[in-house]
């Protein structure tokens, strides 16, 4: 079981997403709280694998608290959840050692399949934060890397991916279909030693392979 606790100051808002998500088999809410200073003592008894945080939370930001509970609890794999798309949330959030960063407004079956990516290793984001996240690294992007060994095909694949493009609207800019598509992501997956779309996306970033 996946255990999650959620950080939202909305009562209906916390309600909906801890009845949401306890409706998956291999997903349990573990705690749920309304103020940002709880959420240490709430992660040292409930023990979660997975921290739900909105940013504007009373008592505390959830930007301090992602910053916290990384010291605190570097196990925790840390969503953002929240209304704010603007740049300095974004990298402030990150920066603090948040693994992914949703909008609110994400579709339901997104937000469970985040939480399972984030337990795998992942780091999912919505569209419009991944490209956000592709705009800062290529500020600070260290020299493009020629190590990789993907051909060109695969990294414009991967850097549709890292722009926010869905299988099947990367194989319709490429012109190619999502069979192919996946062949490549596998191919992908094994040149870089990763095992998640997001994980290949963000070492792309790190790496300067895209950019």
């Amino acid at each position: 079981m996946i255990r999650v606790l959620i950080a939202e100051d909305q009562a209906m808002v916390r309600g909906a997403l801890a009845s949401l998500l306890s409706l998956e088999d291999d997903i349990e809410v573990v705690a749920e709280i309304e103020r940002g200073n709880l959420v240490l003592e709430a992660a040292r008894r409930a023990e979660p694998d997975v921290a739900l945080l909105d940013i504007e939370l009373p008592g505390m930001s959830g930007i301090e608290g992602v910053r916290r509970l990384k010291q605190r609890f570097p196990s925790i794999q840390i969503l953002m959840l929240t209304v704010f798309a603007d740049n300095d949330h974004v990298f402030e959030a990150i920066c603090a050692g948040a693994s992914g960063y949703l909008l609110k407004d994400t579709p339901p079956d997104r937000l469970t399949e985040a939480v399972r990516e984030l337990v795998a290793g992942g780091a999912p984001m919505s569209p419009e934060i991944a490209r956000k996240v592709v705009g800062m690294f290529s500020r600070v992007a260290p020299p493009r890397s020629e190590d990789h060994k993907l051909s060109p095909r695969e990294v414009d694949l991967l850097k549709l991916l890292a722009e926010g493009h869905s299988y099947k609207t990367a194989a319709r800019a490429l012109s190619i279909s999502i069979d192919t598509v996946r062949f490549h992501i596998r191919n992908i997956y094994d040149k870089l030693h990763v095992h998640s779309k997001s994980e290949a996306v963000i070492l792309a970033l790190r790496q300067g392979i895209v950019r």
